[in-house]
């Protein structure tokens, strides 16, 4: 039933419906031309690192500057986005990017740019960037209706992969032409349709009665998550797998126009387009592929035909045979990245879903970052062909290595907040950090629904576990072989009332499986709750 009720309205639900939202619609346009600036920025950067220096290392540092502030910040971004008002979160990153693009554009064109100034000013661009995304991600919920979402997913894919048609283009004529000063301070102005937007829109209040979480806290909470989701750990393996190797042409790509194929910023450009061009005919052929092979094989088959196109690129004799490749390996990019997102989206709910999608984040910039430079160095001790032939070996070699790591998609499973457990039952209310608090549900188990039982009661587990609790376990009684407790621990009185507010339809589905398992004479299961005391000899908690 669940299933049912959510896919029907994504079926009927048309690609261009959350654009009716005028929010939603304005920041796609804002975001759209935003995008086209940062690819423009990532053009004349690179290009401009390939005047101040000929050094494979200098040039791959461009690409590992951008991502690295996005792998080392993504976290605790994610984090805030999730506690803070993701408006003006959002308003200050953008202001900060705004800034450091118009500073490099002025520098750059009064011939005082070094290579140092180039790098601290794209790693604060970086900067901000890791600020941006988790909130950005996180808001699309809040802007468009539920059966809308999964159109504004793809349409936010579209601006992304149309503008990188449109931004590598423009910024090599415009660097040909002028200077990549210019192409920063265009970027620069991107930025401001971005915060005309938020600045007008109304974030909705949180909904929670509860206290902000605590930074540390958030962090720990989103790390537990996805520790106790099988899902999340399989995105998060065949991400790293799939972007270390092929960040060897993102970071390679420049040199390889201007020494190998002596090609100028135009040519350039226009191989970035024709990776841009070949992301956007993969948006318009997912879902067709994804209904024929399914999202696991269909993330593997685009991952090794990447693998192939980096060995290609290596071979490339002239710039007809690059752009040829470019724009095959945007479509095989395109599509193993949206698998590997669209599968975190499905599994992770509201409340921690900035943070979870940070960690792709920090994972797909990692991998970038870790990458680039690593292939900066292959290709300086080596060749740029030779790195690019062994980064598609390597990929090839991860997908096999983790072919039996499976992408699950969730989109049957209702991950919306249930609030269907009842307040617990107290004589005095409980300072909110005291703790730790111990919950225990007795059980009476029909002996003829043993293994199912114990098998729900697994997953049970896991989700306590995703929700707050650092300790579950179930007990069976030595003397009534049919009466089991289950016992977990959550950090704190206040950390126990958000488990409340965590809890999921899917886990109200759950639940009601588990009772149908229970003796009926027995009446539902018992909660009890306890919470530590200081032992005299010095405070220690004990239960």
């Amino acid at each position: 039933m669940t299933q049912a009720s959510t896919h029907t309205p994504q079926t009927q639900t048309s690609p261009w419906a959350p654009l009716r939202q005028p929010v939603f619609r304005a920041l796609w346009i804002a975001a759209l031309a935003s995008n086209i600036g940062t690819w423009m920025q990532d053009v004349g950067a690179g290009w401009l690192m390939t005047s101040l220096s000929t050094s494979p290392w200098m040039v791959a540092l461009v690409q590992a500057a951008t991502s690295l502030p996005i792998m080392l910040l993504a976290l605790p971004s994610g984090a805030l986005a999730d506690i803070v008002d993701r408006r003006r979160l959002l308003l200050l990153a953008q202001g900060w990017m705004l800034l450091a693009a118009a500073v490099l554009g002025g520098l750059t064109l009064a011939g005082l740019t070094t290579v140092e100034s180039l790098l601290g000013f794209t790693l604060a661009l970086g900067l901000g960037s890791a600020f941006t995304f988790p909130a950005w991600a996180a808001i699309v919920p809040e802007l468009v209706p539920r059966q809308d979402l999964h159109a504004a997913v793809a349409l936010n894919g579209l601006a992304m992969n149309a503008s990188r048609a449109v931004g590598p283009a423009v910024a090599g004529y415009l660097v040909a032409l002028t200077s990549p000063g210019v192409v920063f301070l265009l970027n620069a102005l991107s930025f401001l349709g971005i915060i005309a937007v938020l600045s007008r829109w109304k974030h909705p209040p949180n909904p929670s009665g509860l206290p902000a979480e605590r930074l540390a806290g958030a962090i720990q909470s989103g790390l537990r998550y996805v520790r106790h989701s099988r899902t999340m750990r399989s995105v998060l393996i065949r991400a790293g797998a799939f972007f270390f190797f092929g960040s060897a042409s993102w970071a390679l790509l420049p040199l390889w126009v201007r020494q190998g194929l002596h090609g100028g910023a135009g040519d350039y450009g226009l191989t970035l387009t024709a990776v841009g061009l070949g992301a956007v005919l993969g948006v318009f052929a997912l879902p067709r592929l994804r209904g024929w092979m399914g999202i696991d094989v269909l993330q593997k088959s685009a991952a090794t035909l990447y693998a192939a196109m980096l060995a290609l690129l290596a071979w490339a004799p002239d710039l007809a045979w690059l752009w040829a490749t470019a724009l095959v390996s945007g479509v095989a990019w395109l599509i193993a990245i949206t698998c590997l997102q669209g599968v975190a989206q499905t599994a992770l709910p509201a409340w921690v879903r900035a943070r979870g999608l940070a960690l792709v984040m920090m994972v797909f910039m990692g991998g970038m970052a870790g990458g680039s430079l690593a292939w900066g160095r292959v290709a300086t001790a080596l060749s740029v062909p030779e790195a690019l032939r062994l980064a598609a070996a390597g990929l090839a070699l991860g997908v096999l290595a983790t072919w039996r790591v499976r992408l699950l998609p969730r989109e049957g499973v209702d991950l919306t907040r249930s609030m269907h457990w009842p307040a617990p039952a107290v004589d005095q209310t409980p300072e909110p950090d005291r703790g730790p608090v111990l919950v225990t549900v007795a059980y009476r188990v029909d002996p003829g629904h043993l293994a199912e039982f114990l098998g729900l009661m697994a997953r049970q587990g896991a989700a306590r576990r995703r929700s707050g609790a650092f300790y579950w376990q179930l007990f069976q009684d030595a003397a009534a072989g049919d009466a089991y407790l289950e016992t977990f621990l959550t950090e704190s009185w206040l950390e126990h009332l958000r488990q409340h507010e965590r809890v999921t339809q899917a886990e109200r589905v759950l639940q009601e499986k588990i009772r149908r398992c229970l003796l009926e004479p027995a009446g539902p299961p018992v909660v009890s709750h306890y919470l530590a005391v200081a032992s005299d000899g010095g405070g220690v908690a004990c239960g």
